[in-house]
């Protein structure tokens, strides 16, 4: 372990670090100072006509995802920032494409979500905080058509006539907050409005999310929003945005929000960060417009997707790659020792002790995500991400185990010497783009059924046996086929603990049946999303939030934030 490891946090090498202003990251992939629009000295919004679909067809796409994620971490966003920089350091001029953090996970269990130690983005508590108002915007555009919605059904004039029963679409904040799941609106008499059940969803499950990291410019956003379903009329009718007429209001909201945010990693090189959708009850992937952004500006980007390969990766390639026409030409799967040891059976307070037995078992959860990789036509390459207890027999087990199976292996040491540490692992990843020579294939076609599409994914993908849908399921798909949304992809809520949808289920599960309880819709996204398990898409606070921990002192220095 370096002396830096043993005394510096997240937080500490962030703040210590001098940053270059963004005129000067912006320069250095040819962006001119006119084009930026500063948010300080350290952010700023990239305008969407630098997007240019002659440079991307050329640019080499780079896809991170992960293991079966535990309690402890695996450092997936670590390792993407890391892997950029270890490619500039190679001389290939990358940039790094993210999610925004959303505030839930930042005051709940995770502090933060910018990356760690010497591979982190920057200014991070800016990042990790309201950054550049994103989120805001679309909790807005999400709220405003929640009260047009009861305007409507309140007022005598214009009336669309929308049965109040039928309504699904829910109120949005940014917070972990499992007391407004669930609640009544329209209480207090005739002005009030008319009493209906309702609740809130966390903003980053919410549809306008959704559409804006799937829209390529302002006017399918536009169109996205108006093809947003509401609910039916008394007479069986559904009602869209459109019909709402919300749509140019909803969308003027989203202005600012729909332009990428250029900041930078420690090294100084670019990072886009822009959208986040969680991957396990959304599509959990940043925009296409920040994808396609960082294909526009340099030559290698570095994407990450959400959790584990059944989830954000499977949702890029089959939701994202289909809407965007872009193709990743390599594939990393982030695995840890300690990961590994988990899923063998160790309990997690003990993960730090070195134990072979549990590691070579846990090595099935990780050998599934490798065969995932595959269905796709695309050769994975596997960093393990080192931690300071991580034995050096421990680190080997799991590099035999890879080069057992002809996978591409290396360890990354990104979090303690940032691009140095990663260099061997970009090498790997130059390797694997270099044999690519194919697109990657699908795992379903859209223009099957959605049970169907379903069960392409429960089988292939989880290791399911078997697929149940529930009655109000089964009521959910009637409705679909009448939307038409039975040509659209599926973007499955299920857990992020396990391959099945039982958080409990760790390793590789194996004969387990997939419950689909509900099936949501959003046609404005245009996907479907089965609810799997017992998956809520407003998440509640631990027994311990993070946010106990932070403070700020009278000089505006925060701590606790990682």
């Amino acid at each position: 372990m370096s002396t830096k490891q043993t005394y510096k946090s997240d937080l500490e090498i962030a703040q210590s670090t001098d940053l270059k202003h963004i005129k000067e990251i912006a320069q250095s992939v040819g962006i001119s100072e006119d084009e930026l629009e500063m948010y300080g000295k350290y952010k700023a919004k990239l305008p969407l006509n630098l997007v240019n679909e002659e440079k991307i067809a050329q640019s080499t796409l780079i896809l991170v995802t992960a293991m079966t994620p535990t309690p402890a971490g695996e450092g997936k966003t670590t390792t993407s920032i890391g892997l950029a920089e270890g490619l500039n350091k190679l001389g290939k001029q990358a940039t790094v494409v993210l999610r925004e953090p959303s505030l839930g996970p930042v005051f709940g269990m995770k502090g933060g979500a910018a990356g760690g130690g010497y591979s982190q983005v920057v200014p991070m508590e800016d990042i990790n905080l309201h950054f550049t108002g994103d989120f805001a915007a679309i909790e807005k555009a999400n709220n405003l058509l929640a009260a047009l919605i009861d305007n409507n059904i309140q007022t005598k004039t214009n009336n669309l006539g929308i049965d109040p029963r039928t309504v699904e679409w829910k109120r949005v904040m940014d917070m972990n907050d499992r007391g407004l799941r669930n609640i009544v609106t329209g209480m207090g008499g005739k002005s009030g409005g008319m009493m209906r059940e309702t609740g809130f969803n966390i903003t980053a499950a919410s549809e306008i999310m959704a559409i804006l990291c799937l829209a390529k410019d302002i006017e399918d956003l536009k169109q996205k929003i108006g093809n947003i379903y509401i609910g039916d009329t008394y007479d069986g009718k559904a009602v869209f945005v459109k019909d709402l007429g919300a749509q140019g209001a909803m969308t003027a909201l989203l202005k600012e929000a729909i332009k990428p945010n250029l900041v930078q990693t420690l090294e100084g090189n670019p990072a886009i960060i822009h959208g986040g959708p969680f991957a396990n009850i959304a599509q959990g992937t940043n925009s296409i417009i920040a994808t396609k952004m960082g294909m526009s500006l340099t030559p290698y980007v570095v994407t990450e997707a959400g959790f584990g390969a059944d989830l954000g990766a499977e949702k890029f390639l089959n939701i994202k790659c289909g809407y965007a026409g872009f193709s990743p030409k390599a594939i990393v799967v982030v695995a840890t020792v300690r990961a590994l040891k988990y899923h063998g059976g160790q309990k997690l307070e003990n993960l730090k002790e070195k134990n072979t037995m549990h590691l070579v078992k846990g090595l099935a959860n990780l050998e599934k995500h490798l065969e995932n990789v595959k269905l796709y036509g695309v050769q994975p390459v596997v960093s393990v991400n080192r931690f300071s207890s991580d034995s050096d027999e421990e680190v080997e087990i799991v590099k035999e185990r890879c080069t057992e199976l002809g996978i591409k292996v290396a360890v990354s040491e990104g979090w303690e010497h940032g691009g140095e540490g990663t260099t061997q692992l970009a090498s790997e990843v130059l390797k694997a783009v270099e044999e690519c020579t194919q697109p990657y294939k699908p795992v379903y076609e859209w223009s099957w059924s959605i049970e169907d599409k379903i069960e392409a994914v429960a089988r292939k993908v989880y290791g399911a046996r078997e697929v149940e849908f529930l009655p109000k399921a089964k009521q959910n798909l009637k409705k679909i086929a009448r939307i038409g949304l039975n040509d659209k992809p599926i973007c499955i809520a299920k857990t992020q603990s396990s391959l099945s949808d039982d958080p409990n289920e760790l390793g590789r599960p194996q004969n387990f049946t997939l419950t689909v309880r509900e099936i949501e819709i959003a046609t404005g996204a245009g996907f479907c999303i089965p609810i799997t398990g017992n998956m809520l898409r407003m998440p509640g606070l631990p027994a311990v939030p993070a946010a106990v921990q932070m403070d700020i002192d009278n000089d505006g220095k925060i701590s606790g934030l990682s």
